[in-house]
């Protein structure tokens, strides 16, 4: 990517939506956002960073998404995170509706999947109009590391309270959620691999499997056996 979108995209994607596939699914926070077309009905919206589970059904259809490196969709979107925090809003909403609408008719007149994500990656790309913050990649590593809220803002250099705006307009929420976000997303990712849950609470930062149900619970709204089904 050129600057000033170098590492502003993690992915793009794509899903095709059967008509027995329609029924309610279970979003659950991972710290992005995400920009999403829908080719059957053309609808083009935007999927905020979560604190809770979204739960959802989705029509018939192919699905093509671009996916937000954490903390860097103010950059793309020109709004802070935090206002699209657990919502679902239409992309027309955020930029100028005509902007939107082009962007849409360029979405319908691809003839597949792969120039559907090049049209929707150009787009995004085009649209960048400041860098990310600064800080957001040390904040990243810091919340990881399970890092106290005071060390983090001595670390960036900013009060507690400068720390926690910065977190609301990069990321959405503040630090502590952050950190429960990322923990829960990291726990996620090595219990699909095959990790037994003892042990994802242990590898993740958790004090035991208890503190980890309680957190998938809190977060994702089952316990961790029904998000996994095990």
């Amino acid at each position: 990517m050129a600057p000033p979108a170098r590492g502003l995209l993690t992915c793009v994607w794509s899903r095709r939506i059967a008509p027995a596939d329609t029924g309610p699914h279970r979003i659950v926070p991972d710290g992005c956002v995400d920009v999403i077309w829908h080719r059957d009905s053309g609808e083009l919206l935007v999927a905020g960073p979560d604190t809770r589970a979204h739960v959802a059904s989705t029509a018939p259809g192919e699905l093509v998404g671009a996916r937000f490196h954490t903390g860097r969709s103010p950059a793309g979107l020109g709004v802070p995170a935090d206002a699209l925090r657990d919502g679902r809003v239409a992309l027309a909403d955020l930029w100028r509706p005509d902007r939107a609408r082009r962007l849409a008719d360029a979405l319908a007149a691809t003839g597949s999947i792969t120039a559907a994500q090049a049209v929707l990656t150009d787009a995004v790309r085009a649209g960048v109009r400041a860098e990310a913050d600064p800080a957001v990649p040390a904040l990243l590593h810091l919340a990881r590391d399970g890092a106290r809220v005071g060390a983090m803002a001595e670390a960036v250099g900013l009060t507690e309270r400068q720390l926690h705006r910065r977190c609301l307009a990069a990321f959405g929420y503040g630090a502590k959620v952050l950190q429960r976000v990322l923990r829960f997303d990291q726990a996620m990712l090595l219990a699909r691999g095959g990790t037994a849950l003892v042990d994802v609470a242990y590898r993740a930062g958790y004090a035991d499997q208890a503190h980890l149900s309680q957190e998938v619970k809190a977060l994702a709204g089952v316990s961790p056996t029904e998000l996994l089904g095990i």
